[in-house]
Parts: structure tokens; C-alpha cells; sequence
């Protein structure tokens, strides 16, 4: 059975330190502030904006979380919906990233970069491009993730980075809740500057919500 708590923020993908931010912006340009530079870059180019950042947490992860002194701020939120369709169905289709794009409210296009099988898991490495409001217009953006798949337990962990410094970790349960009804419940975790926070979360919460309607709709009709 699925884990039913908060996914645990003391290893997330993309690292959150000062070193790491300062690395990242010095080894690529690509990680700038938001800009159309994000909806420009090749796939190439985006697999070494993912790797940089990767490479870079990498270099300090044993030095422990993500640390909360200074400006930083992180907060939990939880969401979930009922699907009519068996759990299988629904994981299937709903772990499926590329299945977000069209139902995610800000979701335009997915990049993977690679595919492979690590500690019991399915892991996924891609880059998201997203259009993040900001003033009445949409910002094209890069969310770099990590994806594992539990499938024999029917859970999913992804955590992610975005420039300027948000992180955002998340744990997706299926749960079976009645005979061909499933519960889909997010637990997600956000971290970011204390100017950004409330932002992050209320429009994280509010993407995340539209999909779970989306996603409810799309499989619901049969349409993976």
C-alpha cells in the first residue's frame, strides 16, 4: 500500500543551497530568471540545463537538506479526488506525465531526457515547459524533475526545481476506495524565498488541482 504522508524533503532532486543556486547560475545561463529563453532552448539544450542542475545538488547532498535559515520558506499542502475507474487504469494513465500536457493548467510541453530502473523504482528525468502567470501574461518557464515510479504499490515521488530557486516535491497515492473507484491524493511539499511562497503555493495548488479535474475527466472517458 501506498505511503499516505508527505513525500520526506531531506532528499530532493534538485538541491537548494546557496552553493547550488550559485553553481547553477554560473555554469548556465539557461537557469536565469524567467524569460522566453525558456520556450527557446533545443531538447539538447534542455537535457544540460537538467544535468547542470543535477550535477550540481549532487555535489552537496551530503551535507543534508535543503537548510531553512535565512529567506527561505517551505510549505505542505494536500489535495485529492475520486476517480471512477479501477486503480491500475488510473495509475497508469495518470503517472504518465506526458498525459498532463492539455490538462494541466500550465503545462505546455514535456522533454524527457532518460528512463531507467533504480532501487525498486521506474525513474524519469524531464524538463516540464510550463507558462507561469506573472501580470495578466504567461511566462514561458523550465521545471526540471525527477520522477520514480512505484507501480507495485500504486505511488509515485517527483521532486522538482525552477528557477529562481523554487523546489517543489510531491507524492501521488491510488487508492482503491470502493469497486472501480479510485482516490488519487497529492501530498506536496513547496519551498522557496519568502517573497515567492505565496505565490508558488497558491498557484502550485491551484495547477494541481485543475489537473486532478482534468485527468478525472480524460480517464473517466476512456481516453488512454
Amino acid at each position: 500500500m501506498a505511503p499516505q504522508r508527505p513525500p520526506r524533503c531531506a532528499r530532493p532532486t534538485f538541491g537548494g543551497t546557496v552553493l547550488v543556486l550559485v553553481l547553477i547560475a554560473a555554469t548556465a545561463s539557461a537557469l536565469s530568471p524567467v524569460d522566453a529563453h525558456a520556450q527557446s532552448l533545443t531538447d539538447a539544450e534542455l537535457a544540460l540545463e537538467w544535468q547542470v542542475a543535477f550535477t550540481a545538488y549532487d555535489l552537496v547532498e551530503p551535507h543534508g537538506a535543503f537548510p531553512r535559515w535565512g529567506l527561505r520558506r517551505q510549505v505542505s499542502r494536500t489535495i485529492s479526488i475520486d476517480v471512477n475507474a479501477s486503480i491500475d487504469y488510473v495509475f497508469d494513465a495518470y503517472s504518465n506525465i506526458d498525459n498532463h500536457v492539455g490538462r494541466h493548467a500550465l503545462l505546455q510541453r514535456v522533454v524527457n531526457h532518460r528512463e531507467y530502473e533504480a532501487d525498486g523504482a521506474v525513474v524519469r528525468e524531464f524538463t516540464a515547459i510550463e507558462n507561469l502567470p506573472v501580470g495578466g501574461l504567461a511566462v514561458p518557464i523550465n521545471t526540471h524533475a525527477q520522477q520514480r515510479i512505484y507501480a507495485d504499490d500504486h505511488y509515485y515521488e517527483t521532486d522538482s526545481w525552477t528557477a529562481p530557486g523554487v523546489i517543489t516535491h510531491q507524492l501521488i497515492a491510488f487508492e482503491e476506495v470502493a469497486p472501480g473507484v479510485t482516490r488519487i491524493t497529492e501530498y506536496l511539499t513547496f519551498e522557496a524565498e519568502f517573497l515567492l511562497i505565496d505565490y508558488t503555493v497558491t498557484n502550485g495548488v491551484s495547477s494541481h488541482q485543475a489537473t486532478l479535474t482534468g485527468m478525472k475527466a480524460a480517464i473517466e472517458a476512456g481516453e488512454f
